[in-house]
C-alpha cells in the first residue's frame, strides 16, 4: 500500500519543525489470542528510506556530516510471519539501529490492517554508520549520536509511513510457505577492534596480544531465515533474513554520501546468486548479531565502497551458500512465538536482576570520546584518561567501577540529565522454529553476547531452541561489555552506560523474556501507554516555494581513472529543483546504452548489475545552490557518477534523469 493511504501519525502535529519538543504518546492495545493458523503464512516487501541531502548522519558522532546525497540507498526489508497463534513482522533497518518510536508508532499505523501485535514487530538494524539519524527515542543519542542535534519529526513521520506501509504490504501478500533456519561460520572477513579488553575474559584462555588472533577473536556466525512460497509442484524463494556481526565502518567518517557500508553489498550479492540460482529474486534483507567489538577486516589504507563491496559480497556469498543447503531443510511446520517486555529503569526495583544491581543513574565515560579504534578522535585518543586502556585505579569506588566519568560524576548531572538517557528497556524474544531471535537495544561485544546465549540457554535447556543475540533491536543505548572488558576501559567499556554489572544484568532479563516467550504465542508486558518527550529540530528538506527552475544536464559527461580505493567513473552535472522538490526515495537517475550509433536505446547494465540507483552503481550527490549562466532562479546542482563503468568498443551510453515528483525526464548527451 503507499504510505499515503495511512492515517496521521501521533508525530503529526509536529512535522512541520516549529515545536522545541515533540511530545506525543501511544496508547498500547493488549495482546489479543490469534486464531491458530495450519503451516506457515508468510509475505514480504520493502520500503526505501533514502531522504534528501542535508540530514545529518548517525553514527561517528561530532565527526559525521550531513548527507550530501547516497551511493547505496537506506532501505526497510519486512519478512512477515504467521504460524500457529502468532504473527510478526521482522524488520531489518539500514539505519543505526532500530527505535522505540518506530517500533510502537508503526505497531499502531498498522493495528487496523493486520493482525501483526506490537510484540510481533521487531526492528533491527544494520548499524550502517553513513544512514540518516534523529530519529531515536531519547534525546541523549538523538544529540550525540550524529554531527548535529535533535529528533526530527517530519523524517521519523515518514519512516514510520514507509516502513507500515511495508509492513502492511508484506501481510496483505502473504500466502503458504515453507521456512527454514540454519547457521554456516564465516572467517576472514572480521576482526576483533578492541582484542586487549577481550583477552581479559575469563573465558578466554589464549590471552596473547598476537595481532593475528584479532581475526578469530570475533563472532564468526551467520544466521539466516529462508522463507520460500509454495508454488505448483514445489516453492520459489520469497524472502531471506540473515543476521551477522559487524561493524558498519566499511565506508569511512568523512564520506558524504548516505549509504549502506558492508551491508548494502552483502544483501546486493546474496539476491543475485538466490536469483542466479532460482530464476526468482526474493526480498533480503540484514541486521547485526553480537558485534560491539567486531570491524570489517579492511586493508590498510585501503578504507572505502571498494573494500566494503569485497567483505560484504564475500559474507553475501557465504550467505547464499547456506541459503542452498537450507532447502532440504524448509518446513511448513515451524514454531512461531513473539514476546515484547519493557522494563522501566526508573522503578529501582527493576534495577535488579541476576544478582546484581544497575545504578540508578547511567553515565559516560572518557574513552568514549576517544573513539573507537578504527575512528579515533585526533590527539585526544592519546591523552589519559581519554585513551584506550587506562581505567579508574584510585579514589571513592562507585557503581560504575574503572570507569572514569566524563567531567565528574557530579558535574555531568548537570550537563546530560539522566531524563536525557535511554531509561525503558526493550527486551524482545521471536521464537522460528529451533532457534530464537533474542532483541535487546544495546551494541554487544563478542564475549557479552556468548554469556547471554548461555544463559537463555541454561532457561532452553539442552534440547530447546538455538538463541541467536541480536544487538540495536528497537531502540539505541550504547554499549554492553563483560565487567573484564569494562575494567580495561576501552571505547567499549567508556560507552557502557549503566556500569560493569550490565552483561549480567542484561542475561538474566534475557532469560526472563524468552521464558515468557517461548510456548507461548503472543507474550506482551510494556506499560498501557507509551509516552515521548523529545528535543526537536527539523532537518528533512521542505518543498521549496515558488516556480522550479528548467531541468537539464550542465556540460558532458566527463570521465575519471580508477584509484587504489575507488572505481573509475562517469560522471555528469545536471540543474534541478532544491533537493526538497525531489522524491529522494523513488528512483532518480539511469544509465543508457547502444550498440547501434544511437538508433535504439536500453537501460545498461554490467553483468548482472542494472547501471541505475537502486544498487550500488550510481551515486548522486547535491553540490548545492547553482551559479552562473543560465543556471536560473532557485536552481540548484546536482552530479551523478557511475561507478566500474561497462565499457565496449562501438557501445554508446547516455545518462537519463527520470520523472519524479512532476519533474519531466531528460535524456542526457551521448558518450562512448
Amino acid at each position: 500500500m503507499a504510505a499515503a493511504d495511512l492515517a496521521p501519525t501521533p508525530l503529526a502535529p509536529f512535522v512541520d519543525g516549529r515545536a522545541r519538543r515533540s511530545r506525543f504518546e501511544v496508547a498500547v492495545r493488549p495482546a489479543v489470542e490469534l486464531p491458530a493458523v495450519e503451516g506457515v503464512l508468510a509475505g514480504a516487501a520493502e520500503a526505501d528510506l533514502t531522504p534528501p541531502p542535508g540530514m545529518p548522519k548517525a553514527g561517528y558522532s561530532a565527526n559525521a556530516h550531513d548527507g550530501h546525497g547516497f551511493r547505496t540507498r537506506i532501505r526497510a526489508r519486512v519478512t512477515h510471519l504467521r504460524a500457529g497463534r502468532a504473527s510478526i513482522a521482522l524488520v531489518q533497518l539500514d539505519l543505526l539501529a532500530g527505535s522505540s518510536v518506530l517500533q510502537h508508532l508503526v505497531a499502531d499505523a498498522i493495528a487496523e490492517r493486520t493482525d501483526i501485535p506490537l510484540a510481533g514487530v521487531w526492528m533491527g538494524a544494520t548499524h550502517t554508520h553513513a544512514g540518516p539519524g534523529q530519529f531515536l527515542g531519547t534525546d541523549f543519542y538523538n544529540h550525540h549520536a550524529s554531527n548535529r542535534a535533535g529528533f526530527d519529526p517530519a523524517y521519523t513521520d515518514f519512516l514510520v509511513r514507509q516502513i507500515a506501509s511495508a509492513v502492511i504490504e508484506a501481510h496483505d501478500t502473504r500466502a503458504p510457505a515453507m521456512v527454514a533456519v540454519g547457521s554456516t561460520e564465516v572467517w576472514g572477513l572480521t576482526r576483533n577492534r578492541s582484542h586487549d579488553p577481550h583477552t581479559q575474559n575469563r573465558t578466554v584462555t589464549d590471552k596473547r596480544l598476537d595481532p593475528q588472533r584479532k581475526w578469530v577473536a570475533v563472532n564468526p556466525d551467520l544466521h539466516l531465515l529462508r522463507v520460500d512460497r509454495l508454488v505448483d509442484g514445489g516453492t520459489e524463494p520469497l524472502a531471506a533474513a540473515a543476521v551477522f556481526s559487524v561493524h558498519g565502518t566499511g565506508i569511512p567518517q568523512q564520506v558524504h554520501e548516505y549509504n549502506a557500508d558492508v551491508w548494502g553489498y552483502l544483501v546486493a550479492e546474496l539476491a543475485h546468486r538466490i536469483d542466479e540460482a532460482h530464476g526468482v529474486r526474493p526480498m533480503v534483507g540484514a541486521s547485526q548479531g553480537t558485534h560491539a567489538d567486531v570491524a570489517p577486516a579492511l586493508r590498510p589504507g585501503l578504507a572505502g565502497h571498494r573494500e566494503a563491496r569485497r567483505i560484504g559480497r564475500a559474507i553475501g556469498a557465504a550467505a547464499a551458500e547456506l541459503h542452498e543447503r537450507l532447502g532440504a531443510a524448509l518446513s511448513s511446520e515451524v514454531a512461531l512465538d513473539a514476546g515484547l517486555r519493557e522494563v522501566d529503569l526508573d522503578r529501582a526495583p527493576n534495577r535488579v536482576a541476576g544478582g546484581v544491581e544497575l545504578p540508578d543513574r547511567p553515565a559516560v565515560g572518557a574513552a568514549l570520546v576517544a573513539g573507537a579504534t578504527e575512528n579515533l578522535t585526533p590527539v585526544i585518543h592519546r591523552i589519559p584518561p581519554f585513551a584506550a586502556g587506562h581505567p579508574r585505579r584510585w579514589g571513592r569506588p562507585g557503581d560504575h567501577g574503572a570507569k572514569w566519568i566524563l567531567g565528574s560524576r557530579f558535574l555531568q548531572r548537570f550537563a546530560l540529565p539522566k531524563r536525557s538517557f535511554p531509561r525503558r528497556l526493550s527486551v524482545q524474544a521471536l521464537r522460528i522454529g529451533d532457534h530464537v531471535l533474542v532483541g535487546l537495544p544495546f551494541e554487544i561485544t563478542v564475549e557479552s553476547g556468548r554469556r547471554m546465549a548461555a544463559a537463555v540457554r541454561v532457561e532452553l535447556g539442552d534440547d530447546g531452541p538455538t538463541p541467536v543475540i541480536c544487538s540495536l533491536v528497537n531502540e539505541y543505548w550504547g554499549y554492553v561489555a563483560t565487567e573484564e572488558e569494562y575494567g580495561r576501559q576501552f571505547y567499549e567499556g567508556g560507552h557502557t552506560l549503566y556500569g560493569p554489572n550490565t552483561e549480567r544484568f542484561l542475561s538474566a532479563q534475557a532469560a526472563i523474556a524468552v521464558r515468557a516467550t517461548v510456548g507461548q504465542g503472543t507474550f506482551l508486558d510494556v506499560e498501557p501507554v507509551r509516552r515521548w518527550s523529545l528535543h526537536s529540530k527539523r532537518y528533512l528538506a521542505r518543498v521549496p516555494a515558488g516556480a522550479a527552475p528548467a531541468r537539464a544536464f550542465d556540460g558532458r559527461a566527463r570521465f575519471a581513472d580508477p584509484t587504489a580505493r575507488d572505481d573509475a567513473v562517469w560522471e555528469q552535472d545536471w540543474l534541478d529543483v532544491a533537493p526538497g522538490g525531489l522524491a529522494w526515495h523513488e528512483p532518480l537517475v539511469r544509465v543508457e546504452r547502444s550498440d547501434d550509433d544511437g538508433a535504439t536505446w536500453e537501460p545498461a547494465a554490467h553483468g548482472w548489475r542494472a547501471a541505475d540507483d537502486q544498487g550500488w552503481a550510481l551515486e548522486i550527490t547535491h553540490l548545492g545552490a547553482a551559479s552562473g549562466p543560465g543556471a536560473g532562479a532557485g536552481a540548484h546542482r546536482y552530479r551523478v557518477r557511475w561507478h566500474d563503468p561497462d565499457h565496449r568498443a562501438g557501445r554508446r551510453h547516455r545518462f537519463v534523469l527520470l520523472a519524479n515528483a512532476g519533474r519531466p525526464e531528460v535524456v542526457g548527451d551521448p558518450f562512448d
